[in-house]
């Protein structure tokens, strides 16, 4: 092969390229284009993993579809958050995209999938797989899958986050400052809640692993 051509081939070889190879890594590492969309890796950890003390989630191995849209809630004001909706609100569609995926691709950690007809013990393991349905409050696992571990866009993984996460989250649909879920669902069980309630549940699926923000 003439060596002449090897340039070219390059760049044919480069626009071909899934977009996100690169890009994704440079906005989570480095921030974006945009100097107010701060680099991800600051509060969420190397790997996603989250930084537990600090209150931040892991992202690793969400699905990119939560991802994006809690972005795209965080930049309408939908979602609040002091931090995280300057950051959203200066990140591209082209920059989201990028960086959910590459998250997604990302291994969450591996649990022993417990379902709701599980012995339950303890008030945030039966809150988890029995709920309270005299107050209208189901289980955890009805929704978010067996051990917490996610459903599809819709449901998050709540095995793997921490307790002080998950608390907090619990605690700010309670007082109405998070209410960017469907039908308000999460709103109605999170008032139905004591603070003990809160932080059992919380420290229930905090504590089904060791990796990433679980400890």
């Amino acid at each position: 092969m003439n060596i002449a051509h090897w340039p070219l081939t390059g760049v044919l070889l480069a626009a071909f390229l899934p977009a996100h190879a690169a890009d994704s890594t440079v906005v989570y590492t480095k921030g974006g284009s945009n100097p107010a969309a701060m680099a991800c890796v600051t509060c969420h950890g190397v790997e996603g993993e989250g930084m537990a003390a600090a209150g931040f989630p892991r992202l690793a191995g969400l699905p990119a579809g939560y991802m994006r849209k809690q972005l795209a809630d965080f930049a309408s004001g939908a979602r609040a958050n002091p931090v995280m909706q300057p950051i959203a609100a200066a990140l591209s569609a082209e920059e989201t995209d990028a960086v959910t995926a590459m998250l997604a691709d990302k291994p969450g950690p591996q649990v022993e999938r417990v379902g709701r007809t599980a012995a339950a013990e303890g008030p945030g393991e039966t809150l988890a797989l029995r709920g309270a349905w005299e107050r209208n409050i189901p289980e955890c696992v009805a929704c978010h899958g067996p051990s917490g571990v996610g459903v599809g866009d819709a449901f998050p993984p709540l095995a793997g986050q921490s307790a002080q996460y998950l608390a907090s989250q619990l605690t700010a649909w309670r007082q109405g400052t998070r209410k960017n879920d469907p039908n308000d669902l999460m709103g109605h069980i999170a008032r139905s809640l004591t603070d003990d309630e809160i932080k059992a549940v919380s420290a229930y699926f905090a504590g089904l692993t060791d990796q990433g923000a679980a400890r």
